[in-house]
């Protein structure tokens, strides 16, 4: 990665901050922020925020990797075609999560204690190439292996330096 490109992932990274901000504290649960960038067509040198999610967002208990997904999923046809113009065709969210980078605050989890499916399983699913992970998530749930899950799936991991403290604060916002 360039200084230019990791300018920009720290940029998304910020978003994907300001979207933890807006989760509701609790103590029994992270704060996570999630952006859903792609490049599509794969060509293309103009990157679109697809999607954005925040832990608790959506209704039942739902974390912020999966709502991103769920809202990316739910994007009428015209509209993935408004935000994708230079397509031949009107392309399926499938082809556009397949060049789709992931930015999340925290590690994708791959437990839930919950019984909801894990993050990570909902990512290494939609076959997205890139994950960038602010901070690994700590223990204090679970032991998390959501990066090691995305990686053994082909999914390439960046962790991306300088705001480590900033999103580990935001997770354990309301512990």
């Amino acid at each position: 990665m360039s200084d230019i490109d990791d300018a920009k992932h720290i940029q998304y990274l910020r978003a994907a901050l300001a979207e933890a901000g807006k989760c509701v504290p609790t103590p029994t649960a992270f704060c996570v922020g999630c952006l859903l960038v792609a490049r599509y067509p794969p060509d293309s040198d103009a990157p679109v925020v697809l999607a954005t999610g925040y832990s608790r967002e959506l209704p039942g208990n739902t974390h912020a990797e999966a709502n991103a997904l769920a809202k990316a999923r739910d994007l009428p046809p015209e509209d993935l075609s408004a935000l994708f113009p230079n397509t031949e065709q009107p392309p399926s969210i499938n082809d556009v999560l397949a060049h789709t980078d992931v930015y999340t605050t925290l590690e994708p989890c791959s437990v839930r204690t919950s019984g909801l499916a894990p993050c990570a399983d909902a990512l290494v699913a939609a076959k997205v190439p890139r994950c960038f992970i602010g901070v690994g998530e700590p223990t204090d749930f679970v032991q998390c292996e959501g990066a090691q899950k995305l990686e053994d799936a082909g999914c390439q991991i960046i962790w991306p330096r300088g705001l480590e403290e900033e999103c580990l604060a935001a997770a354990r916002r309301g512990h």
